[in-house]
């Protein structure tokens, strides 16, 4: 034990701090008096909660305290918990300073309590021995997630707020929801019988398990216990008695008690519990996650239990209640016992001969005894994630052994105590350490059929014999080091799984082959013999094939072919004129040409997309008459062929994606030919017009989208398409805005970008209308009586510095199925960044990464999210040094810098399949990953903020680099997993870099994965960097992009990049509209509903750097936050609803240029979010493009149904352009589901900044108003503009009065 106060004496001191903050002196400090207990010290604390939250707002440790702290990195300090009971009433928690060498025992000495228990993630609480350390722990933890200075170590175990992933109890908890899975007890008044004759009497009545069990005297479980079978039986009300139950047990002679509670609540609690008893089939009892230690002892009660589910807990192996008692169970056949860190295998089991099924998982076992060869009955064996490296030789007296798994174990071959299994069918060894497959072992254990080899070591598979196998007929080789592979002896295989290896060659048997899946290697030759007539699936996408192979255009009864990403010059006739092919996958390729088609094809789904095609063929939709599914994005077509004979079509498509061609007008009739249209893609092509009298023919089309043409207007004729419910027309000409407001179904409209000079919004909106985005329109005008239908709310923060320097940074956040974490990083992660750039030089992006994990709070214990975080900033030694780019990223979120037109990754990928290092470290630390790749088939990440839970295979700890900024470097993109899933760096990269409209540009990414097949939830940020050779970003220095600087391609006026940063984002309130936009001279849309804010009318100064600043003083611009909030408040002190799309936030500063584009097209809701924040510098400049913008969204609220507008000038010199816009949820074909009710932040964004703690943990700021100028020239007209508002005199709420004044200024002859 080490020294823990200055006074004398051999170990720390104890005292109670007083009722001010700061307590008094630690050990002999004062005179070296020692406490009663001379082993710690103790501060005692009440720990209010607020709400469901239980975890401390702040730590209260006094300043003597602190000072006893810093003497040594080895003391700290331990909060411990009471019980925490389920009436949430205040627990009594106690500060312990103690040292690393503590015991837990000590810690309960001075406690006065006999144990100590430690919860990880809120979730089990096992009991700490006596000898285990607690700060050690603490400490080790944090070590684990990625802090390695001890001083902040020890400053973080100080953090109340580690206690939502770490925490101490003196007593265990328990809740009454996890009892009553277990049983419900209590004294009652009970009479026996279904007459009268019997009286009332009070008894101790459990319903525990599948039985009821009253005590034959009260308050005793001693003697004469009656036990009632339930299952079969009834449990009903009693109409005559208040609150009072009739058990009926099933068969003839059924017996009943009648039992009357207290209460109401009580009543329903019990009959919930026993109506699920009584309609059980089985005998099945699950007690798994309840930090058990032992049974209760009424469980033993039930003898017809043959299910008991163990499954983590921390069960003892001997004891009253242990693991010994299980044998009482006379037809028990099904246990699991999966994660209770037993160490050894309990002997006891092997008493139990009933037994037919034993899940021992990981338990960290290194042998099986002996006596395991007693279990004759065991069928299924489950030992995964242990450390077992050979099995006893009594293994093989279980002949009745069908299923054994050994996954994730420690196996160097394959147990040759298999071939004694001659029951054996079934073998899992996917994650050992085999190096080579042993095919002549295989051969001699004939009786397995299924064998599991993914990820390990496998190089090669030798064959000592040519004896054939005929047996096996699954196998799975995936994710293993394989160059070569030939399992031609396996004649009787059926399926084969060999993704990623390294496999060049590929050698099989064709006589039982009917599956075949082999993406991501190197394969050039795959060989095949016989010709496979039973093979359905062909997958061989991610490869170096130069044709495809001749026994698959032989293969009679192929329905899946997938070649996609190989390198096929040319498509065999056979393929696509096959009789049974249904789907072909074969983008990604060189293909110039297709094969004609002479015959008719049963082809459904033909994707070729990103080819060399100048056409299709001319009759494919004449012969594939059952085509519903077309992709030919990416190509180079210029026409398409004719889909009818006559006037008659039979044509049966219905998804038809043709972006990113060299299509014309002329392509627009044939589409006419196709009645059934649901989704059309004809983005990026050279359309200028769309003839009304064919759109109108498409009666049935739900989503178009036509974005980047050239396009001058939309056909009114679209009216017509009743059904149609996503209009997407960004970055095109068009002055007029469509007649589509009236259509029924429509959700979302995207006209951003466009040259739209009026709209009238008609005084009745559709009711599904969530969305209209029409941002980028500068030239956009608004009648007046247009602005009062709708209200602005505009909010902003502020901070009056970020590091002392012209810096920003931007962010993603991915949640893949949630968006509550994105939001809280949102909102969090710039203030913990400025934190830290404040605390440390070298470790603030990986701790700012740390930190965020941590204010996750409750919401991280089950959720996660992937985030990258760029920081653009000078060396704080030299403030007068070049510029530095620090990227940050954990999960799949990546940045990538354009740098002299090349793609430069910053970011490293940290998934199992794109990373081996982590896969080898999940591995070794006994993770279980699934067959779909994911950690305990959570995630396919391996470093994430929040999925505490999964803590120490999901980490928090990102990956950071630092590069210099040149003048070479000209964009930097952001980008979650579902776009680059879709679009290569490199494409990216020349898809956008011709673009100087950072919104322009977000889109066209989004618009490309979208029409690539992304069905996922996608998101971009472009960054449009302006470094000149000196690092100085002023406009009369800096390098700037050729072009116009404006944004819609048929933009006239010339525009420079933009001076100064400004913020988009929306909120969600519950006193003003549903949404809020905060508009500071940027652009922001949202494609499932509009967002749009862009920059000045007014003339800007000349842009300004850090080497050359102009006063007034900059502003660093933030928004925490571009989401919607739900009105229920969760744990950390935020609102969130899964089924509500949130909007990112972009913001460009002296430097740079931003814009998001976020496309939500399945799931329940967005599921990321973009965080941009920087420091600019406002100066003046001479020239401006920029417009207007609307916006229009509607929220489908129980408490507000209303539907917003922002009309806002560009006048703002500390704001300009930048965007933000998201796309709305599809479904899987593309089409937008309507949107669930739409949920309130619990507070307003305005009033965000004032909080203290928290979140929102920012300083205090000026309003936007307040850092409103106005210009010389136009300080009168504005003043008399303001004068006449003022006499108007209508009463606003308090958040419209800070928008109020925008739409006026715009009245203003500017």
């Amino acid at each position: 034990m080490g020294e823990a106060g200055p006074g004398p004496g051999p170990g720390p001191r104890e005292a109670q701090e007083p009722e001010e903050d700061e307590a008094a002196a630690p050990g002999g400090a004062r005179g070296g008096r020692a406490g009663p207990r001379g082993g710690i010290r103790v501060l005692k604390r009440n720990a209010k909660r607020a709400g469901s939250r239980s975890c401390l707002s702040r730590s209260r440790v006094g300043s003597r305290e602190r000072a006893w702290l810093k003497g040594d990195v080895g003391r700290g300090c331990v909060y411990v918990y009471g019980r925490d009971s389920a009436a949430a009433a205040p627990s009594d928690l106690r500060l312990v300073l103690c040292t690393v060498d503590t015991p837990a025992s000590e810690i309960c000495d001075g406690e006065g309590r006999k144990n100590l228990f430690l919860q990880l993630h809120g979730d089990l609480v096992r009991r700490l021995e006596p000898t285990e350390k607690p700060l050690q722990i603490v400490y080790d933890y944090l070590a684990g997630l990625g802090f390695d200075d001890p001083l902040r170590m020890q400053e973080e175990a100080a953090n109340s707020d580690l206690s939502c992933m770490i925490r101490f109890y003196s007593e265990k908890p328990c809740q009454v929801e996890q009892l009553d899975r277990i049983l419900l007890s209590g004294v009652y008044n009970v009479r026996k019988g279904k007459t009268q004759l019997h009286k009332w009497a009070e008894r101790s009545v459990t319903l525990c398990g599948t039985c009821l069990i009253v005590s034959s005297v009260k308050d005793s479980h001693a003697g004469k216990m009656h036990i009632l079978p339930l299952i079969g039986g009834k449990v009903e009300e009693m109409k005559r008695r208040q609150y009072t139950l009739a058990f009926t047990s099933a068969g003839a002679q059924a017996q009943t008690y009648h039992i009357s509670f207290d209460s109401l609540a009580e009543c329903q609690r019990w009959h919930r519990r026993a109506s699920t008893v009584v309609s059980m089939r089985l005998s099945m009892v699950d007690l798994s996650c309840y930090s058990l230690e032992e049974l209760p002892e009424h469980l033993f009660y039930s003898q017809d239990i043959t299910y008991l589910n163990l499954r983590h807990n921390f069960m003892r192996s001997s004891g009253a209640g242990s693991l010994d008692s299980l044998c009482r169970f006379s037809q028990l056949k099904n246990l699991n016992l999966s994660n209770n860190r037993l160490g050894e295998f309990p002997l006891s089991l092997c008493e139990i001969s009933t037994l037919t099924e034993l899940n021992i998982s990981c338990n960290g076992l290194r042998y099986l005894p002996s006596q395991i060869g007693k279990l004759l009955n065991l069928q299924t064996f489950w030992l995964d994630g242990n450390f077992l490296t050979s099995l006893p030789e009594e293994l093989g007296n279980l002949q009745q052994l069908s299923c054994l798994g050994l996954s994730f174990n420690n196996f160097c071959e394959l147990p040759a105590i298999c071939e004694k299994l001659i029951a054996l069918d079934k073998l899992a060894l996917a994650g050992n350490l085999l190096e080579t497959l042993d095919l002549a072992l295989l051969n001699r254990m004939s009786h397995i059929k299924s064998v599991d080899l993914r990820l390990n070591n496998l190089k090669r598979a030798a064959a000592d014999t040519l004896e054939g196998n005929k047996s096996v007929t699954y196998m799975d080789l995936r994710d293993n080091q394989m160059t070569d592979l030939d399992l031609s002896s396996l004649g009787s295989l059926e399926q084969l799984h060999c993704e990623r290896n390294k496999l060049r060659e590929l050698t099989l048997s064709g006589f039982s082959l009917r599956a075949l899946y082999a993406n991501s290697n190197c394969l050039a030759a795959v060989n095949i013999y016989p010709v496979p007539g039973q093979l359905t699936c062909l997958e061989l996408s991610h490869n170096q094939l130069q044709c495809i192979p001749d026994w698959a255009c032989e293969a009679k009864k192929l329905e899946v072919l997938d070649v996609s990403y190989n390198l096929l010059a040319e498509l065999p006739s056979r393929v696509l004129s096959s009789l049974s092919l249904r789907k072909l996958m074969v983008g990604h390729n060189r293909l110039h040409s297709l094969p004609p088609l002479l015959e008719h094809i049963p082809l459904e789904v033909l994707d070729l997309q990103h080819n060399l095609l100048t056409k299709l063929p001319e009759t494919l939709f004449l012969k594939a008459l059952n085509l519903r599914y077309l992709n030919a994005s990416a190509n180079s077509l210029e026409s398409l062929p004719s889909a009818c004979v006559g006037e008659e079509s039979l044509s049966m498509l219905q998804l038809l994606y043709l972006t990113n061609n060299n299509l014309t007008d002329q392509c627009i009739p044939v589409l006419v030919g196709h009645p059934n249209l649901r989704i059309l893609h004809l983005a990026n092509n050279n359309l200028q017009t769309f003839p009304a009298s064919k759109l109108s023919k498409l009666e049935h089309l739900e989503e178009l989208n036509l974005s980047g043409n050239k396009l001058k207007t939309i056909p009114t004729t679209v009216a017509n398409c009743k059904l149609l419910h996503t209009l997407i027309a960004h970055s095109n000409e068009i002055s007029i805005f469509p007649e589509i407001l009236h259509l029924p179904r429509i959700q979302f409209v995207d006209l951003s970008c466009n040259e739209l000079t009026e709209i009238l919004i008609p005084e009745a909106l559709p009711g599904a209308l969530q969305e209209l985005d029409l941002s980028g329109n500068r030239n956009l005008v608004l009648e007046h009586k247009t602005l009062d239908i709708f209200r602005l709310c505009v909010s902003s923060l502020a901070l009056g510095s970020f590091a002392e320097g012209v810096e920003a940074v931007y962010g993603m956040f991915d949640g893949d199925k949630n968006e509550e974490l994105p939001r809280l990083l949102q909102c969090t992660m710039a203030d913990v960044l400025l934190e830290e750039v404040q605390q440390s030089d070298t470790m603030f992006m990986s701790n700012t990464f740390l930190v965020s994990h941590r204010k996750l709070g409750m919401a991280g214990q089950k959720l996660g999210s992937s985030a990258v975080l760029c920081y653009i900033r000078h060396e704080v030694a030299d403030p007068a040094s070049n510029f530095s780019l620090m990227v940050a990223n954990v999960g799949t979120c990546q940045a990538i810098l354009c740098r002299s037109g090349k793609p430069l990754p910053l970011s490293k990928v940290f998934s199992l399949e794109q990373c081996s290092e982590e896969a080898r470290r999940v591995k070794e630390q006994k993770a279980i990953i699934t067959e779909d790749n994911k950690v305990n088939g959570v995630t396919c990440c391996t470093r994430m903020l929040g999925c505490t839970y999964l803590h120490p295979w999901i980490l928090p700890k990102p990956h950071v680099n630092s590069i210099p900024l040149t003048v070479q470097d000209e964009l930097l993109l952001l980008g979650n997993k579902a776009l680059w899933e879709h679009l290569s760096y490199a494409e990216a990269i020349s898809a956008v870099r011709h673009l100087h409209d950072p919104l322009a540009a977000a889109k066209k990414l989004c618009t490309l994965a979208q029409s690539y097949g992304c069905q996922d939830n996608v998101g971009a940020m472009v960054v449009c960097l302006n470094i000149s050779e000196d690092n100085c970003t002023c406009e009369m220095h800096g390098l700037t992009l050729t072009g116009p600087g404006g944004f819609s391609s048929t933009t006239t006026k010339p525009a420079t990049p933009s001076s100064s940063s400004g913020i988009a984002s929306e909120f969600g309130s519950e006193l003003s509209a549903s949404e809020v936009s905060s508009e500071v001279g940027s652009t922001a849309s949202d494609e499932h509903g509009a967002v749009g804010l862009d920059g000045s009318l007014l003339p800007r100064q000349e842009r300004r750097c850090s080497l050359h600043p102009l006063p007034p003083s900059s502003i660093f611009q933030r928004q925490p936050s571009s989401a919607t909030f739900s009105s229920n408040q969760s744990d950390n002190g935020l609102d969130s609803d899964d089924e509500q799309p949130v909007e990112g936030v972009m913001t460009n500063g002296s430097k740079v240029e931003v814009a998001v584009d976020i496309h939500c097209c399945k799931g329940k809701g967005l599921e990321f979010e973009c965080l941009a924040a920087e420091y600019n510098s406002p100066a003046p400049g001479p020239e401006d493009d920029s417009g207007l913008i609307l916006i229009i969204r509607r929220q489908n609220s129980v408490n507000s149904n209303t539907v917003q507008r922002g009309v806002k000038e560009k006048c703002e010199l500390q704001k300009s352009l930048s965007t933000c816009c998201l796309y709305g949820k599809k479904l899987s074909n593309g089409s937008i589901v309507p949107l669930e009710e739409s949920l309130n932040l619990i507070e307003v964004a305005t009033e965000a900044p004032k909080k203290k703690t928290g979140y929102f943990a920012a300083p205090s700021q000026m309003e936007p108003e307040d850092q409103f100028v106005v210009p010389p020239d136009l300080e009168e007209e504005v003043k008399e503009q303001m004068k006449q508002h003022q006499e108007n005199g209508t009463d606003q709420e308090p958040k419209e009065e800070h928008a109020a004044p925008l739409p006026e200024e715009f009245d203003t002859a500017l």
